[in-house]
């Protein structure tokens, strides 16, 4: 396998450009991405006839992950059984314009490139849930009530 050095595998501003726009659409990103990505690599384990040329193809491989990864269908099982289908195609037809944008699709999909991934974990993913103000606040009011109760028990025990 030959040497790819940083600047081949780091996305281009084009291909940033494209990718934004991609997934700035409210439905399921990962074909659009797929077909981005390089395709297949020879290392792929697909059972195929020796004489079978498939490097580069970017074909869905309907493996499935990107189903089994949306959380919109794990929380409508209903729509899953509206086909039997596992492949990206059938994904962008389930979930349409109810996606959450979370990219597990993306993510969970063997054919796009990890320079697509790590694009998407480090820019597009948000990590942090949203807290209420009110909720904080007594978070922080619970915690100096407990710090204060062991304050308190440690002290006795100390000066016991």
């Amino acid at each position: 396998m030959p040497y790819i050095t940083e600047k081949e595998e780091s996305l281009s501003t084009q291909k940033i450009n494209v990718l934004n726009a991609i997934l700035d659409i409210k439905e399921a990103p990962v074909a659009r991405c797929r077909l981005l990505s390089t395709g297949l690599e020879p290392y792929h384990r697909l059972y195929l006839p020796e004489q079978a040329d498939i490097d580069g193809d970017r074909a869905c491989i309907a493996c499935g992950n990107c189903i089994d990864s949306c959380p919109v269908l794990r929380c409508e099982p209903d729509r899953r059984e509206r086909t039997v289908q596992r492949t990206s195609f059938a994904l962008e037809a389930l979930v349409a314009e109810d996606c959450e944008q979370c990219y597990a699709c993306v993510l969970a999909c063997p054919q796009v490139d990890t320079g697509i991934k790590d694009y998407v974990v480090e820019d597009r993913v948000v990590e942090v849930i949203p807290q209420s103000k009110t909720i904080k606040l007594l978070d922080n009011y619970f915690m100096f009530l407990v710090a204060l109760v062991l304050g308190i028990i440690i002290g006795i025990f100390v000066t016991w």
